[in-house]
Formats: structure tokens, C-alpha cells, sequence
């Protein structure tokens, strides 16, 4: 597991930047998707639904990116790469709440459709790179 550079925590921590997630297709090819995400106990924990892209994409073991740019200097940022660890429902529901507080200031995520199964993956950072 990779540390997390002291300098860069409040990427993770204090603000509220997106992520975009890197996954890879059945067929290698890269896909790259904006997302929410919190970072506890030292893993980066993503949130998403049933039947999308980076659902399907995503499953213990898969190898992931995620770039994270500071929304108060765009020349400062992280990159982790690491591996999915967790795939569970089990909080899922909870957790888009807690994402939905963090960077939207509701207590409940809004855009939740009846029929959807939310599903949230923990990934371990393996290296990180940073620049600013």
C-alpha cells in the first residue's frame, strides 16, 4: 500500500475536488469517468450504480487511476494508482448520502432513481505521483 504525501491530504481530506477514475474496457481500452469519492483508513472509496460503465469496468482486483486536481490551482494535483479491495453494497446507500453532504451540501443524494442499486468499491493506492 502506498502512502498518501502529507502535502497533498487535503486533496483527499479537507476540499472537495473530483476524480477522474480511469478503468479499463473488456478490451484494454481506457475509460475515464469524473467521480465523488472520501478517503478513509487509507483507501479511496468510490460510489456508483448497478449496470454503468464504471460498474462493469470495476471488480476486486481491477487496476484503476484516479487523478485529482486542486480546485484552487489547476497545476496542483494527484495521481494514485492502486487496485479495487472492496466491492460491497453493504453502506452503499449511506455512503452516496455522505458524498452527496460533502460536495453538494444535501443530506440525501438527489439524483437517485428508484430502481438503482448503488454499489461502492474501496481502492488501495499501490504509487502515487504528485506535482505542486
Amino acid at each position: 500500500m502506498a502512502e498518501i504525501p502529507a502535502g497533498f491530504l487535503d486533496l483527499l481530506t479537507q476540499k472537495a475536488p473530483l476524480a477522474h477514475l480511469a478503468t479499463l474496457q473488456p478490451d484494454g481500452s481506457p475509460q475515464v469517468t469524473p467521480v465523488w469519492f472520501d478517503y478513509t483508513n487509507g483507501v479511496i472509496r468510490v460510489n456508483t450504480a448497478e449496470g454503468r460503465v464504471k460498474a462493469r469496468n470495476l471488480s476486486v482486483g481491477s487496476k484503476v487511476a484516479l487523478s485529482i486536481v486542486d480546485p484552487d490551482n489547476a497545476y496542483r494535483y494527484i495521481q494514485i494508482r492502486g487496485k479495487v479491495s472492496k466491492e460491497t453494497k453493504d453502506g452503499a446507500d449511506a455512503h452516496i448520502d455522505s458524498l452527496a453532504k460533502r460536495y453538494l451540501g444535501k443530506d440525501t443524494y438527489p439524483f437517485r432513481s428508484e430502481k438503482e442499486v448503488r454499489v461502492m468499491y474501496e481502492i488501495t493506492p499501490a504509487a502515487t505521483h504528485t506535482m505542486g
